[in-house]
């Protein structure tokens, strides 16, 4: 009875195709050659960006028609912010049990799996009834858990499959999804429920657009070894595998790795209780200004988070671009290139914010003007915190990097933001005269805390350009354990010394 291993039929862009030699296994610690045509791998990540889009217009598509949410289930403006904080805290406390999978697992079926938990849940949230607002939450948080496979998991695919310049191209195009997908969100919950009068269509239009990226994802998007792109398509099959103790471990003691985590924890803060509050703090300022009758009762005028759903698709596609494309070339001149765009980025869009929300009562245009570059700025960072991670993290714990960062970043930033600034809004207004002014000058003011931690932010990418340099050359040493690994990397060189027939050259792979 012969075993058949490997997948036939992937070719790479110099036309090479796997050669286990006589249909027989390769032994633990061989290397085989693995690669893939050039025409599939853009197709795989053009696919994962469709999905990509789709994660992002779930996260922000209930921000969209939030005051028709809030009329529906009779909720405060306290208790409408832990909405996004149920999801965003499933989110992060599935999201390590998902990076510990892709690591060690097949991440398409982890994918796969992660797009049909959220888009389950979704649809059924639409049918829940407004005597049960708990449903809601909880299907919040089932949508969280299903966002937090593709969060965590695809860059790591990406990563594999590009490198070098290329991989930084690829991953902005990736984040560009982010606003986009989140802009687009505003827009399709408000569009939908213009054109139905009921904002719970939204939320049934996009099951039917998860359903072919379903597809698509199992048809056309591989599963690459670990580290395929890094070593030129040579990739060690079945070595030594390191503990998620140790992952963690070597990744607590890796200074740009936790600096940037911290610094990309001061963005989620922000853009978090942005995302879910600018479409109702835009409304209210209107109205302020007599440009907008107050809303009662559902349906409310969506005008505002089309308005907001524009501008952030619009500043991020700018921001992305502007971002990836300044840390590729100013990174010929500069190793820190990438920790010190982030930092200049963040460190300008502070002032922006603070300006774009003391501005809002007096002049409504000039706070337009000042959040859209707030936003365009802060858009400059996605596909370049992605990359600084990919470069300063062996190829064997991305997953388990990405989960880390991402958990801490949603529980120390965007988890907390909504539910904090909804929270201060209702402090502030338990206080004041019961006025539409008191009410709109209540979220003003608890929004001005985004400034000071926005900077915090800066600082930190700062802090991360220190180590840059040092981690990059650590996580490029050969070897398939950690770094930080001694007795995993001398038990793998030990095994290659022992095989038959290995060469010196194979082993300097």
């Amino acid at each position: 009875m012969s075993m058949k291993c490997g997948e036939p039929g992937l070719e790479g862009p110099q036309g090479q195709s796997p050669e286990l030699g006589s249909g027989q296994c390769p032994s633990p610690t061989t290397l085989a050659p693995w690669s893939l045509s050039r025409w599939r791998v853009y197709l795989a990540a053009a696919v994962l960006c469709y999905i990509n889009l789709l994660n992002y217009m779930n996260w922000f598509i209930i921000a969209g028609v939030l005051l028709d949410v809030q009329k529906f289930f009779r909720i405060s403006d306290s208790n409408a912010g832990l909405l996004q904080t149920v999801f965003i805290s499933c989110l992060l406390l599935s999201a390590p049990v998902f990076g510990y999978l892709g690591d060690r697992h097949s991440r398409k079926a982890t994918l796969s799996f992660g797009i049909l938990l959220w888009s389950g849940a979704g649809l059924s949230s639409s049918f829940i009834s407004p005597r049960y607002s708990w449903l809601f939450f909880l299907s919040r948080g089932l949508v969280g858990t299903g966002t937090a496979s593709y969060s965590t998991i695809a860059p790591t695919v990406l990563g594999d499959l590009f490198v070098r310049d290329q991989r930084t191209r690829v991953l902005a195009i990736f984040y560009i999804f982010i606003p986009v997908g989140s802009g687009l969100g505003y827009v399709l919950g408000s569009a939908v429920t213009e054109l139905t009068g009921n904002w719970r269509w939204a939320l049934r239009v996009m099951p039917c657009l998860e359903a072919v990226a379903l597809i698509l994802l199992i048809l056309l998007v591989p599963d690459p070894p670990r580290g395929a792109a890094e070593k030129q398509g040579v990739v060690a099959v079945g070595g030594p595998k390191s503990t998620w103790y140790e992952d963690v471990r070597y990744l607590g003691r890796n200074w740009s790795f936790v600096w940037s985590t911290l610094g990309v924890t001061a963005m989620a803060f922000v853009t978090g209780a942005l995302g879910f509050w600018a479409p109702k703090f835009l409304f209210e300022a209107r109205a302020v200004h007599g440009l907008q009758f107050p809303c009662f009762q559902e349906p409310c005028n969506s005008q505002d988070s089309l308005i907001f759903g524009a501008l952030t698709v619009v500043t991020g596609i700018i921001g992305v671009i502007l971002g990836a494309e300044a840390s590729r070339r100013y990174k010929k001149v500069n190793p820190r290139a990438e920790p010190l765009i982030c930092a200049s980025s963040l460190l300008a869009a502070a002032p922006c914010l603070y300006l774009a929300l003391v501005l809002a009562p007096t002049t409504l245009l000039a706070s337009y003007v000042f959040l859209a570059l707030g936003e365009l700025l802060l858009s400059c960072n996605w596909a370049v915190v992605a990359d600084i991670l990919l470069s300063v993290v062996v190829p064997r714990c991305r997953g388990t990097a990405e989960a880390l960062q991402i958990t801490v970043g949603h529980i120390l930033g965007d988890a907390g933001s909504p539910y904090l600034t909804g929270l201060i809004s209702s402090v502030l207004r338990a206080g004041r005269p019961d006025s539409y002014l008191q009410r709109f000058l209540s979220l003003q003011q608890s929004f001005l805390c985004c400034a000071f931690v926005i900077t915090l932010g800066g600082g930190c990418f700062l802090l991360t350009a220190l180590y840059l340099e040092r981690d990059q050359a650590r996580a490029q040493q050969p070897g398939p354990g950690t770094p930080d690994n001694k007795d995993m990397d001398g038990k793998a060189a030990e095994s290659q010394r022992l095989l038959p027939g290995t060469s010196a050259s194979t082993k300097d792979h």
